[in-house]
């Protein structure tokens, strides 16, 4: 059977041997919006509990709009100028209109790596672009601070604006559950203190921190206080196809908004699976979010879910920027040199979680459930050798191997890898 995995920017063509019986997994087909710069018009036209844009421009000072970095395919080339052109005609002076990139504690966007992620010339020549910096403490106010203890501390830019709007994409998140909406504030634009606490083991130690999960889903809620906090805000919410087509788009009041773009989102991106497999094959779902390995544990923790215990994952993830950040490196580091069981001991101890370890944390529960191994064009041999996982370099010969080993020719294939979840729903 002939399948293509999502990998880079091409994708990875994968030809898996003969007898094998292949279950590939899929979104349901999604409508896509033949018009979609007016499906944004239409949808800033009528907001979902909020006055209409021109009633919330009129008399506020400064706009503040926050957008994902490029670690997420947002279709901002069509919903910005859009977005911008309907402030400036409700009143809004292009000056008093700024873009914030949500990097969160990624690494800033700037030159053509900015106006790619921007995707319109007009809209970076007509209003300010800037990116957001986590470490830069006076760049940040303090809100208070929730009763699980996180210090809310927020980029003033976004505080001080009289009109606030997130633009996000609504996707399966692995931590909070769906992406979209709130995050884009926390972790988005918060201090990296904030960031540390959310991301810390204590929290991502909790049941209900999965993919798809809102209700009784701590981060969630801990995300909603600080939105209340900030004193609220508006958000446009996108969710695309496999082909990353727009299929739906909304406006309104942000936590609304977002629950409505969740609702449309979960009978595509949540697939019922009836059992377990001892094979499983997956992507960190090709380019922006395979750039490094860092991401591609969004792909292991999508699929281990449907993975029988003592299971093969297979994932495929090009990592043309190499493993992450230097903490990320540093934590991969600690987490092979003292093992599993001491590095989660040490990690729960932490009020503030290092840097990025919180994404060796999430490995961690993949790697309790099955091996693991990573076909990667992008990464060197001392790189993979700090992943924690099995390098393989022939995705077909390995996979060969293992139904072999494990007596089973069930496969189970995920292209798309983190944007669709296999739930396992057994009698379905």
């Amino acid at each position: 059977m002939h399948i293509m995995m999502r990998y880079g920017r091409r994708g990875l063509s994968v030809d898996l041997p003969d007898g094998l019986r292949v279950d590939v997994i899929r979104k349901g087909t999604m409508p896509v919006l033949k018009e979609p710069a007016e499906a944004v018009r239409s949808a800033l036209l009528h907001p979902l509990r909020s006055k209409s844009l021109k009633e919330v421009v009129q008399g506020r000072r400064g706009i503040c709009i926050l957008i994902c970095d490029n670690t997420r395919p947002v279709p901002h080339g069509i919903v910005l100028p859009v977005l911008i052109g309907e402030l400036i005609d409700a009143g809004a002076r292009p000056d008093s209109i700024t873009i914030l990139v949500a990097t969160g504690l990624h690494r800033p966007n700037e030159g053509e790596e900015l106006r790619e992620l921007i995707g319109s010339d007009w809209v970076l020549q007509t209003v300010k672009v800037v990116n957001h910096f986590a470490g830069n403490d006076e760049d940040h106010v303090l809100m208070g601070t929730t009763p699980f203890g996180t210090p809310v501390k927020l980029d003033r830019r976004f505080v001080n604006a009289g009109v606030r709007i997130a633009v996000g994409l609504v996707e399966p998140h692995f931590m909070a559950g769906y992406s979209g909406g709130r995050k884009l504030i926390a972790p988005g634009i918060a201090h990296q203190d904030t960031i540390r606490v959310l991301h810390s083991t204590r929290m991502l130690n909790h049941e209900r921190i999965a993919n798809c999960v809102l209700d009784g889903n701590p981060l969630h809620e801990e995300q909603l206080r600080i939105v209340e906090m900030a004193g609220g805000g508006l958000a446009l919410n996108t969710v695309i196809d496999e082909d990353r087509n727009l299929s739906f788009v909304n406006f309104g009041e942000i936590r609304q908004s977002h629950l409505d773009a969740v609702s449309f989102a979960r009978p595509y991106f949540e697939i019922p699976v009836p059992g377990k497999y001892k094979t499983v094959i997956t992507s960190a779902a090709g380019y922006p979010l395979d750039r490094n390995y860092y991401q591609t544990v969004k792909g292991m923790i999508g699929a281990a879910g449907i993975l029988a215990p003592g299971g093969d994952l297979f994932i495929v993830s090009e990592c043309s920027d190499g493993l992450g950040t230097a903490e990320y490196v540093e934590s991969q580091r600690r987490l092979i040199n003292i093992g599993i069981d001491r590095f989660l001991e040490e990690t729960s101890q932490k009020q503030y979680a290092s840097i990025d370890e919180w994404e060796s944390v999430m490995q961690v529960k993949a790697m309790k459930t099955g091996t693991i191994h990573l076909y990667s064009g992008g990464l060197t041999a001392e790189e993979h050798a700090l992943t924690g996982v099995r390098r393989i370099q022939s995705l077909k010969g390995a996979v060969e191997k293992s139904v072999g080993t494990k007596n089973d020719t069930r496969v189970a294939v995920i292209p798309e890898g983190p944007y669709v979840i296999p739930l396992y729903r057994p009698g379905n």
